[in-house]
């Protein structure tokens, strides 16, 4: 049996890189998933994400949700609700990021990455969880709730004050959701990227950025959105069942080291 068959999942984020293979891959293995995003198209290239899910034979829906809005994720989750009876698994996975510093980053651009990357986490686990507290258990769960966090949530994150401050809330965050409803059978984790090729043009992407990675990371190789997707579907499925509050690192030993 695939390992998330008859479960339902909210992926953020999913239009493009980690989000998209991340829904793809829990689609594969048997989930119905709501792709959220504020874009449909993929910064990478290639046809929408619930579009290749459905190609595929899987079952997806396509909405569009700014999470640093309470209405637009309160209706997410309705809607997964409306559509499947039950909201199963969230991945928190949207993000966003300045690339300054601390003196040179405004009072807008904090707010605009906090207002995602701290508040907008806090709202999609609030209305989450209010959703799970309602359902009955199956296997050993009433719902898991996945953050996509980041390294740069336990180490700093150079010329970037907002996106790693951001990610560190989440990452408290995550360990605060598994102690208050541990007992209520929610299951509550992150997955922490280290430096992961996505395919989409910017910064992480420039040669000499890559270059500097690659000399900084034990393994072999850089990151793949897969290798995310994979410490993902664990903590997601029921093979994840006496394991919460951990921000689980996929950086090929950069923070061991």
């Amino acid at each position: 049996m695939r390992r998330l068959e008859g479960r339902t999942a909210i992926v953020t984020g999913a239009a493009s890189g980690i989000g998209r293979e991340i829904a793809l891959l829990f689609a594969n293995q048997g989930a119905s998933v709501l792709v959220a995003d504020i874009r449909e198209t993929p910064k990478e290239g290639g046809d929408p994400t619930e579009t290749m899910i459905r190609n595929a034979g899987g079952r997806a829906i396509a909405m569009h949700c700014d999470i640093s809005k309470w209405e637009d994720i309160d209706a997410m989750v309705t809607r997964v609700v409306e559509e499947w009876g039950c909201l199963d698994i969230l991945v928190n996975n949207a993000a966003h990021w300045t690339t300054t510093r601390l003196a040179d980053t405004t009072n807008d651009q904090w707010r605009e990455v906090m207002a995602v990357n701290s508040d907008g986490y806090f709202m999609c686990c609030k209305r989450a969880v209010q959703q799970m507290l309602g359902q009955p258990v199956r296997g050993d769960a009433r719902g898991r709730i996945v953050n996509i966090t980041s390294q740069h949530g336990m180490i700093g994150a150079p010329n970037d004050v907002a996106y790693g401050t951001g990610k560190a809330s989440s990452i408290y965050l995550t360990r605060q959701i598994a102690t208050d409803y541990g007992r209520d059978h929610i299951i509550c984790n992150a997955v922490a990227p280290g430096r992961i090729i996505t395919g989409k043009p910017g910064v992480s992407t420039e040669p000499k950025g890559l270059e500097e990675a690659r000399q900084r990371t034990p393994y072999p190789r850089l990151g793949r959105p897969d290798d995310v997707a994979k410490a993902a579907l664990f903590l997601a499925s029921d093979d994840c069942s006496f394991i919460s509050g951990v921000n689980l690192m996929v950086d090929g030993g950069w923070s061991a080291s």
